[in-house]
């Protein structure tokens, strides 16, 4: 029997409406309910670790995202790699010496090429420093993230479909796969 394959699939956002989000049971029920395997999530953060036959990653996202808003009644954009990209994107990251809840990766679906960087340059604080390795953007925000105009400059419609996540949360979901 062939070994199955270890995905990711980060979910853009899992508020559905002021005062309800997603709960990490009915996502990990979903993905059992489309047949993925050892469904598993890292606290409450809209990312999933399953198991699944070898597929192209835009059919397990087009796939995640129907099942997702017929359950949720709502779109959300997913964001699926294999375990193993999961794993080099955890060891590409270009700040290792920064805040796990400051370093922010953009994990994008089309990667991102070298100019990116060019236009995110006039939202930059002296003391924040920007990267891209394997297509995907880091950030080190060198404070909250919440507090800084950079925030403004990473939406979809700039840089195309993508989400953040801190690296605290790369490094628990490599653990889980790993």
């Amino acid at each position: 029997m062939p070994r199955k394959t270890v995905y990711v699939a980060l979910l853009h956002s899992i508020v559905l409406a002021p005062g309800r989000r997603v709960v990490m049971s009915d996502l990990r029920d979903m993905a059992a309910a489309l047949g993925y395997g050892n469904p598993r999530t890292l606290v409450s953060t809209g990312n999933i670790v399953f198991e699944a036959d070898s597929a192209p990653l835009s059919d397990i996202e087009a796939k995640i995202e129907a099942a997702f808003k017929t359950k949720f009644g709502k779109p959300v954009d997913i964001i699926v790699r294999k375990g193993a990209d999961w794993l080099r994107l955890a060891n590409s990251n270009p700040f290792p010496d920064g805040d796990g809840s400051q370093v922010i990766v953009r994990v994008m679906r089309e990667p991102l090429d070298q100019s990116a960087l060019a236009a995110l340059q006039k939202y930059l604080e002296a003391n924040q420093r920007l990267a891209i390795t394997n297509g995907d953007l880091w950030i080190d925000f060198a404070s909250k993230p919440s507090e800084w105009k950079l925030l403004s400059a990473l939406t979809t419609k700039r840089m195309g479909v993508g989400t953040l996540r801190n690296w605290n949360t790369v490094r628990g979901l490599a653990e889980m796969i790993d």
